[in-house]
């Protein structure tokens, strides 16, 4: 394990951005339905959105590659907020994201991400684009997708479950908000003795990079 402190894992699309509600704007505009045609209460597959594989990789990558989808996601409520906290008591914030899922889309799917991050403000050390994410060292993950909590947690790791309509069948520890995604991993931390109090002098709340540049 990295000498980097307490690394927190953190994905993004279902945890931090509302892939759901960014991709049902895109599928209804192609479609020419409302968005509320498409249930937000869905399985993986999008199976309630007569998707099947092959069609949801089409349009995936269209609206990654054509509409730059990954750079106007919603962000999730409370989640630049929460990491900032955790960062501010000394967590290793690490992104690990399956982004690059469809080819021929890598460089915008990378750039939109970088600036989404950025615009969302969302603090992290380091990114980490990969779909095997047992292969990326951290203390405590947080995910969304069945496949990667069954494969971290079969590698020994401990995973959260970000609550969606979609992993309900998956055991906990299972986060609802980030208000108790930030409960979870201060209780995790603060077993392993990595907590520190915030630095004297430094802005709490997502906006204080936004506040300082206006203020210089």
């Amino acid at each position: 394990m990295s000498s980097s402190g307490f690394i927190f894992g953190v994905d993004l699309d279902g945890v931090c951005a509302d892939y759901t509600i960014g991709f049902r704007a895109f599928l209804a505009a192609q479609r020419g339905v409302p968005p509320e045609t498409l249930p937000l209460e869905r399985s993986w597959d999008f199976r309630e959105w007569g998707l099947d594989e092959p069609e949801f990789a089409r349009l995936h990558h269209k609206a990654v590659q054509e509409e730059r989808m990954f750079r106007h996601l919603p962000a999730i409520d409370g989640a630049a907020d929460a990491l900032w906290r955790l960062s501010d008591a000394g967590i290793w914030i690490r992104i690990i994201t399956h982004r690059l899922y469809v080819n021929w889309s890598h460089e915008a799917a990378v750039t939109d991400t970088v600036l989404w991050l950025d615009e969302a403000k969302i603090p992290y050390r380091d990114i980490c684009f990969l779909g095997a994410k047992p292969q990326v060292e951290a203390h405590v993950y947080i995910d969304d997708a069945e496949h990667n909590v069954v494969g971290l947690r079969k590698a020994g790791n401990e995973v959260i479950v970000f609550d969606q309509p979609y992993n309900r069948h998956l055991a906990g520890p299972r986060a609802h908000d980030w208000k108790e995604v930030e409960d979870l991993v201060l209780e995790l931390a603060s077993k392993h003795a990595w907590l520190q109090p915030q630095l004297p002098g430094i802005d709490s709340g997502a906006d204080r990079i936004s506040r300082k540049k206006m203020g210089s």
